[in-house]
């Protein structure tokens, strides 16, 4: 997720873009993921048809993401914004301009979830929407339609909660579904931490390595813990999602009362997700012939 200035707009993927990337898994499903698609399609339909006809507007952008969009200060007071907390950019009631509320009329719960729709820019969302196809599918696959949309809006509440617990007095709008994600990559690295997927290691030079699933969802995890205090990414919605993720995954997998309830058909009849076998290498490349030199 990231935590929206009015006088910045950071464009911070899930991961980092200066490290790594998943491409694309080699975990096979059993059926076609719907609801990750309808996730997808929204996401990108509300950026593209709702959102950038507000940024061509001269402060259209800023405008609807404070009306629309989570902010930590009104999460903890229940009440909108007022004037003056959103000029001095501090949460509090009794300052100045405080009776005025901007947006009087704002659903502030209703705007936890509308966050999760929202996205900074072209490369936060196009980031989000990548961690979302490689991993949301198989989540989707084993606890389908239905659960799989009700834990991925759950872990995005908890994500935004996570951050309003370290920084309840922010004023700063926080918008992304990185923190709902989140939680779909926690679920993935408990179920399926040995599936392979193709990751791009960006370096200032890109490199393509398949490696478990575990040793880039870690890393990921790792990763959030070393975010600059001013990049704008509200790092610790990311660690809450993922945390919710991987806590409700170890719960399902431990107890088959769990199993029953959470998981799909067959799988819940199967017992606890074996890891993959580990899988063929890429095929090699064809060695370079040598010239003749004598």
């Amino acid at each position: 997720m990231v935590a929206r200035r009015r006088a910045k707009t950071p464009e911070t993927v899930l991961g980092s873009v200066e490290a790594v990337l998943p491409i694309k898994d080699r975990n096979p499903t059993t059926r076609f993921p719907i609801v990750t698609i309808l996730l997808l399609v929204l996401n990108v339909g509300v950026f593209l048809f709702i959102q950038q006809p507000v940024r061509s507007t001269a402060g259209g952008d800023v405008r609807f993401t404070y009306e629309y969009a989570a902010i930590p200060c009104e999460v903890v007071t229940g009440e909108p914004l007022s004037v003056g907390e959103v000029r001095a950019r501090e949460c509090d009631r009794d300052g100045d301009g405080a009776t005025a509320e901007i947006f009087p009329d704002k659903a502030i719960w209703l705007a936890v979830v509308l966050s999760m729709f929202l996205h900074g820019g072209w490369l936060h969302l196009g980031g989000n929407m990548l961690f979302l196809w490689v991993f949301g599918n198989n989540i989707e696959d084993r606890l389908g339609a239905a659960r799989y949309l009700l834990f991925y809006v759950l872990g995005g509440v908890v994500a935004t909660v996570a951050h309003v617990a370290v920084d309840a007095g922010s004023t700063v709008p926080v918008v992304g579904a990185s923190g709902a994600i989140a939680g779909v990559m926690g679920a993935y690295l408990v179920w399926f931490p040995n599936a392979p997927v193709l990751t791009a290691f960006i370096f200032i030079l890109v490199f393509l390595r398949e490696i478990a699933a575990k040793w880039l969802l870690g890393f990921w995890f790792v990763l959030q813990f070393f975010t600059g205090p001013d990049s704008g990414v509200a790092w610790m919605a990311h660690v809450g999602g993922f945390v919710f993720g991987a806590l409700v995954a170890l719960a399902v997998r431990a107890s088959g009362t769990a199993r029953k309830l959470a998981w799909r058909g067959h799988y819940a009849r199967a017992g606890p997700p074996l890891p993959p076998p580990a899988p063929p290498p890429f095929p090699p490349r064809s060695p370079t012939p040598r010239s003749g030199g004598r």
